[in-house]
């Protein structure tokens, strides 16, 4: 596959013309040479944004919808397409998750251009008679966008959408291991024929590309998602203009002794295995009350056997494909050795899976008796792994849910709503799901973390990314 980074309007590769091999973790195979971009790359690219800013700028919200709206026709053209790259590039099953990230990306697009035509400003009173105040939101200028691996097309839609409704440009460097997904997305703006300028692509790698989007002067936003390390790092880069960053998450998934078990059973997979773990609202902990956590752990085991099925992302059976790269899969060994070392039962996987095209398929792993103190109940795991810590009451839940850095999303099973609300009133997280996994989310509603917490600042979903990627500029009229 030719592969190329897009800046200006134009494919271009890099100017070093160095490459990286991109490597399925589905299949093993070569999907293509990855353009290796560097410092020089991305300042080239920030120029085209900045040169193509003012025109951007000046279209009307209609006329930017309008091209917003194009791209998503383009989307929904080559479902199948961006699909199966997504499957062979980022791993995840074809049927069971590619489909419906696809049909989600074409969501964001048309939502951000909806939103961006109703993006208004205020008019407060003045204090002065015989005057007009008006409040006008204005695009920041050039904004860079830094996304992950794990949902490769929608996380950068939710940033790149929103940005561009409200009549910025963008710089975009996605994470290294998805940037054949990232090209491929890519050329469906390219395909719809924004202006040249408007969105600009540029891989490599986070620590060269990344850091020079953050810092250069000619950007004057910047939006990330990803871990809290490099969230930090970006920040630190970013130091002293408009960032918006949602970064990791811990959020456990608490099931008190009068939950429904077989809701908390099913919210339970979800939580755990979707995109094998490999989320940032993924349900890094079990808290499960003593009481019923016996039951609960042997249903919760049964379910994983019987529902989990490991395998082919392109089988359509699969229901869960591989991890995305090595690191992450190197974690997962890690942190399931570290909880078993500290007294943790593997009830089912707990093991790399064998007779696969790559070392990186998982087994869908279940833990019992888990410390509250171990490494898969403290840090962000990223793996398809349901620990299983034991709790005694609700406050002991919101203890451990406060006691952790992180503070994005959390989810309470519980028959008694005010327990429900009790903990939601509690805990520091920017979500609360009672009665619904932590993988649930809307993606019009704001989603972020705490202020405080290792898990971000300011709001992603529907139009509260615009917050962050416009200023208000205040016009008095005498």
């Amino acid at each position: 596959m030719d592969l190329a980074m897009f800046v200006g309007g134009a494919w271009t590769p890099a100017r070093s013309h160095a490459t990286t091999t991109a490597t399925s973790p589905a299949t093993g195979e070569k999907l293509g040479d990855v353009p290796e971009g560097n410092r020089d790359d991305a300042r080239t690219a920030i120029a085209a944004a900045r040169s193509a800013a003012p025109r951007w700028a000046r279209l009307t919200a209609y006329e930017r919808a309008a091209l917003l709206h194009r791209v998503a026709d383009v989307i929904e053209a080559r479902r199948h397409e961006l699909a199966r790259t997504l499957t062979l590039d980022q791993g995840k099953p074809l049927r069971a998750e590619a489909y419906d990230e696809v049909d989600e990306l074409v969501t964001y697009w048309r939502m951000a251009a909806e939103d961006g035509k109703r993006l208004g400003g205020l008019v407060p009173n003045s204090s002065s008679p015989g005057k007009r105040a008006l409040l006008i939101r204005r695009p920041r200028g050039v904004v860079g966008v830094i996304t992950p691996w794990n949902w490769p097309y929608t996380m950068p839609a939710e940033l790149i959408a929103p940005a561009l409704a409200c009549g910025n440009t963008v710089v975009w460097t996605p994470a290294p291991s998805t940037s054949v997904a990232a090209v491929a997305l890519a050329s469906c703006v390219a395909e719809a024929d924004l202006p040249p300028g408007v969105l600009n692509l540029v891989t490599g790698p986070g620590p060269v590309v990344g850091d020079e989007i953050a810092r250069n002067p000619g950007t004057d936003a910047v939006a990330f998602i990803g871990s809290t390390a490099t969230g930090k790092l970006v920040a630190n880069a970013a130091s002293g203009k408009a960032t918006l960053l949602e970064m990791g998450g811990n959020g456990p998934v608490v099931v008190l002794d009068d939950a429904d078990l077989d809701r908390a059973v099913e919210g339970a997979l979800v939580a755990c295995f979707l995109c094998a773990g490999q989320s940032c609202t993924a349900g890094e902990r079990l808290l499960v009350h003593s009481a019923i956590k016996d039951e609960f752990v042997a249903r919760l085991a049964a379910a994983v056997r019987s529902t989990v099925r490991l395998g082919d992302p392109f089988d359509d059976t699969t229901t869960m494909g591989p991890l995305n790269n090595a690191g992450v899969a190197a974690k997962m060994d890690e942190h399931v050795a570290d909880a078993v070392a500290r007294g943790a039962s593997v009830l089912t996987g707990g093991v790399r899976g064998k007779a696969f095209p790559t070392d990186l398929y998982w087994t869908p792993t279940v833990l019992d008796d888990v410390p509250a103190d171990a490494l898969i109940a403290t840090d962000e795991t990223f793996g398809p792994v349901a620990p299983v810590v034991s709790i005694g009451s609700l406050d002991e839940a919101i203890e451990l849910t406060n006691a952790s850095r992180y503070g994005l999303l959390a989810a309470i099973y519980t028959a008694d709503l005010t327990k429900g609300l009790a903990y939601a009133d509690a805990v520091r997280t920017g979500w609360v799901n009672i009665n619904e996994s932590s993988n649930y989310w809307e993606s019009h509603l704001p989603f972020g973390g705490r202020a405080g917490s290792d898990s971000g600042l300011g709001r992603v979903g529907g139009a509260h990314p615009m917050e962050a990627l416009t200023e208000l500029q205040t016009v008095i009229i005498s």
